[in-house]
Formats: C-alpha cells, sequence, structure tokens
C-alpha cells in the first residue's frame, strides 16, 4: 500500500474519532455546550443533543467507504452551524477554563477543519 494512502487512512480515522469524541462530549457536559449557545438560539438543549449525534454519526460515517463523501458534507455542514456557538464564546467571553485569546484564537480553526473534512471525504 502506498504511503499516501495509509496516511489519508489514518489521517481519516484521526478525523473520526476527534468527532465520535467531541460528539458523545455533548452527552458528558451537557451544561457546558447549552452554556455556549447564543440567547437567539430556540431549544438549545435539544441542539446541543442534536449537534452531538451528527458529529457522531459523521465520524462513523467517514469510517464507512460508502458513506464517506456524504458523511465529510454533514460534517462541514455542522462545522458551519456551530460556529455561531464558538462566537458567542468568544464574544461574551464564556469562561469553560480557557484563556479568553484561546477562545478567540480558535475560531480560524474551524476553516482547517472543514479542510481536514472535505480532504477526508474525498476519493
Amino acid at each position: 500500500m502506498e504511503k499516501r494512502s495509509i496516511l489519508k487512512k489514518l489521517l481519516t480515522a484521526l478525523c473520526s474519532i476527534c468527532f465520535m469524541l467531541a460528539g458523545s462530549l455533548h452527552f458528558i457536559n451537557t451544561g457546558v455546550y447549552e452554556s455556549i449557545m447564543p440567547d437567539y438560539l430556540p431549544f438549545p438543549l435539544f441542539l446541543v443533543y442534536l449537534s452531538g449525534v451528527c458529529e457522531i454519526a459523521g465520524g462513523v460515517g467517514l469510517l464507512i467507504p460508502r458513506c464517506r463523501r456524504l458523511a465529510s458534507w454533514g460534517l462541514i455542514a455542522l462545522l458551519i452551524a456551530v460556529f455561531p456557538a464558538n462566537l458567542n464564546m468568544a464574544i461574551n467571553s464564556i469562561d469553560l477554563g480557557l484563556p479568553h485569546y484561546f477562545l478567540w484564537w480558535r475560531l480560524p480553526f474551524q476553516l482547517l477543519f472543514i479542510l481536514w473534512v472535505f480532504w477526508c471525504g474525498r476519493e
């Protein structure tokens, strides 16, 4: 097997694990995720659970070759959808034990995550 193929499989598996772990945290630390939801969004607890389920499903989908492309697009949509919560956390300095500068610094990384997920979904 060629080195590029092995690297792609490893990085896709890592991406999958990251999303499955992050999705699981929505059920373990529900209050944390609920606290960063913008006030204008209805049913914050439901949205926390829904995004957790979507992250887990997308992570699993990345591991299944037939589902990988669709999972990739779904995760990209999810990363875009959760951006307002990340922005809300930075704007309102919602303290989750992270330095304030980190809250702003992580926002551009959303684009890197989107690119990573897109790359994982390509053949």
